[in-house]
């Protein structure tokens, strides 16, 4: 027989139910929409390795994160991001990752609080620059140099153009 009383257990009862089933669906559908966690390590297939390693540590300041006889990783200064380096044909890599790099087609790009300060500490290290400093348009600050194996590095400080 319907109460008052039994009217307002079901009412909060149901508000309960529905509470449940709301928050699990949105519990299910952040956990869809929440993107993958990535990190990248760029990898170039090198003979150059002694070479590669002795640029970017004192040319840039990079740390050594590992190596071994065939394979070079190297992180930035704070680590925010890491460079792979590695032997040509070497019998522990699949064929995807024997052939060597051919010297063309890939740079790297390293945003910097000042370029003005890295450009005179490498002019000051008598490091080659390839693009003399420069102001860009779109509002890049930049110049490049070269690494060893003739990967093209702008090293830049972004700003709003004018």
């Amino acid at each position: 027989m319907f109460t008052p009383a039994n009217f307002v257990f079901n009412t909060k009862h149901m508000k309960h139910i529905i509470t449940v089933i709301l928050l699990f669906i949105n519990i299910t559908l952040q956990a869809q929409s929440k993107p993958m966690h990535m990190k990248l390590n760029a990898g170039i297939i090198t003979s150059e390795i002694a070479a590669t390693k002795k640029f970017y540590t004192e040319v840039l300041n990079f740390g050594v994160t590992f190596e071994n006889e065939f394979y070079l990783l190297l992180h930035t200064p704070g680590k925010s991001a890491e460079l792979s380096f590695l032997l040509p044909n070497h019998p522990s890599q699949q064929p995807l990752f024997q052939s060597p790099f051919q010297g063309k087609g890939v740079y790297l790009t390293i945003e910097v609080p000042n370029v003005d300060e890295v450009y005179k500490t490498l002019k000051e290290k008598k490091v080659p620059i390839k693009i003399e400093l420069r102001n860009e348009p779109w509002g890049d600050r930049h110049f490049a140099i070269q690494d060893p194996n003739g990967v093209g590095i702008d090293i830049v400080t972004y700003s709003q153009p004018e």
